[in-house]
């Protein structure tokens, strides 16, 4: 089932294209009402003729419940197709920092035709296929054992305590070179739960042919504790993606802390950080030096409070071009929000530049075209641009206007 950003579900007329089973219905709406906080992804709210439904708020994804049903939640973005939209968010998740998705090459994957959940799992068993062409690691594993010959090194208290009648044995402890490491458990306890999830057969066969890989390792008995054992280091860089991977399945709360009992599995992303994470992507490849919510003003220096955290700060030489993004439709003036003016004017006085920029994005042929001053004697201006996130060769849009902010930096 596929919704797109504030599209509703609801229970009740088995005719309409987004109703799901009552005790599904149920199942999510008890999750939500457990925590407040969970509000923010999918909404109960009510609607005439319908009664309650479920709201999709700002958060994309997928949400799969212990019945099996699985909630594809898509960006709305106007005149474009499911298949079209789930293609965008795959290239904006490759974008994101300290995420799986960025080394992931997309162009073999028929990622219009898959189902989410299945895309991810192709991703994982990509990145898995190139680090065991490569070869699994192996590490000096310390074993204690209670043997019928010495090995390694006696275990005096151990000894006394467990041999003080049977003087044939040795309570020894040892290392082995072995594959059985806290690495290679968390990717077999990956590839056994996926293989629960997955209802592709082109997946379901490879992670059988990964599994006979992995056969001599053991499964994880403790995941978070396995986790904390992961060596990071120059000769595990291989294992850095694919165990991002796993965290993602085994932890589910890599991106969102979208979990509970009537939840087999979500992954949720918040659309501002995604659109921020997509424009910045934009403009570093633009040859730009650009920090993503810049961490160096205040608006109280001493003592140090309130931390001012631009989306976009561009900087050349003794030159600062600062942009917040914002995942939202602008069809006219009034759908601006004063906090959004507000924070841009903070932003403009505490980095002392002269260039403030609102981005939104691109929604239809036409954009209003807005521009404000803010001061004029000091020359603090702010305008509003839309990013087109539907073509390859993106840019800004000023009104109907192409409009290249990058090219500021060069008069």
């Amino acid at each position: 089932m596929i919704l797109k950003e504030f599209e509703s579900l609801q229970y009740k007329d088995e005719a309409k294209p987004h109703f799901i089973k009552e005790e599904t219905f149920l199942a999510i709406e008890k999750f939500i009402l457990d925590n407040e906080e969970r509000a923010q992804y999918l909404k109960i709210t009510t609607k005439k003729g319908l009664g309650k439904v479920l709201q999709a708020q700002n958060y994309v994804g997928l949400i799969q419940t212990k019945d099996g049903t699985t909630i594809e939640i898509l960006p709305k973005i106007q005149n474009v197709e499911e298949d079209k939209a789930k293609e965008i968010l795959i290239k904006m998740l490759k974008t994101l920092k300290k995420s799986p998705f960025k080394n992931i090459n997309t162009a073999h994957l028929k990622s219009t035709k898959m189902p989410l959940l299945e895309i991810f799992i192709t991703m994982f068993l990509e990145e898995l296929a190139v680090l065991v062409r490569k070869g699994i690691k192996s590490d000096y594993i310390t074993k204690e054992e209670n043997l019928a010959f010495l090995k390694g090194k006696l275990k005096v208290g151990e000894q006394i305590k467990k041999n003080s009648i049977h003087k044939e044995r040795f309570y020894v402890e040892y290392q082995e070179f072995l594959s059985d490491r806290a690495e290679n458990r968390l990717i077999k306890t990956t590839l056994h739960y996926l293989y629960k999830k997955s209802h592709a057969t082109k997946n379901q066969q490879r992670i059988r042919e990964f599994l006979f890989v992995f056969d001599e390792i053991s499964l994880c008995k403790d995941v978070k504790n396995d986790f904390l054992h992961v060596k990071p280091n120059r000769q595990m860089k291989e294992y850095e993606h694919i165990l991002l991977w796993c965290k993602t399945f085994l932890l589910e709360n890599a991106f969102s802390p979208y979990k509970g009992d009537d939840i087999a599995f979500a992954l949720l992303f918040d659309m501002n950080l995604l659109f921020e994470s997509y424009v910045g992507a934009y403009l570093k490849k633009k040859g730009l030096h650009v920090s993503l919510q810049d961490k160096g003003k205040h608006l109280v220096e001493e003592p140090r409070k309130f931390a001012l955290k631009p989306d976009i700060v561009i900087t050349k030489e003794d030159k600062i071009i600062i942009a917040d993004t914002k995942w939202k439709i602008i069809k006219e003036e009034k759908d601006i929000s004063q906090s959004d003016m507000y924070q841009l004017f903070a932003y403009g006085k505490k980095y002392n530049n002269e260039e403030l920029y609102l981005i939104y994005p691109k929604d239809g042929e036409m954009q209003p075209a807005l521009a404000y001053e803010y001061e004029k004697e000091k020359k603090l201006n702010l305008k509003v641009l839309f990013f087109d996130v539907t073509v390859n060769e993106r840019c800004f849009v000023e009104h109907d206007t192409p409009y290249r902010l990058f090219e500021l930096l060069n008069r």
